[in-house]
């Protein structure tokens, strides 16, 4: 059985076909209010996704670990290379 068709103005941009296209822009809502409410739920999409992080884990501290592994060992290089090229005779 088929799925029931979804109004063109509920889909999101990138299932619209290109002939639903002009339908698709004449569907919204363009007054000020509207505006308003499409800028504030991008916005709101934004920091629930990037800012507003609320589980931690073992990835992050991983990451910080191995930066400081990293750096640490940046620093360290011009050490550890003249100690690679002494001769021990």
């Amino acid at each position: 059985m088929a799925d029931r068709p979804v109004p063109v103005k509920d889909l999101r941009l990138m299932d619209v076909k290109l002939g639903q296209l002009p339908a698709w822009f004449a569907s919204g809502d363009y007054t000020p209010l509207g505006i308003y409410r499409g800028y504030r739920r991008g916005y709101d999409r934004f920091y629930k996704k990037y800012i507003d992080v609320k589980k931690g884990g073992i990835g992050g501290l991983a990451m910080v670990l191995t930066g400081y592994v990293i750096i640490s060992y940046i620093w360290s290089y011009d050490h550890i290379k003249h100690d690679r090229w002494r001769k021990y005779h």
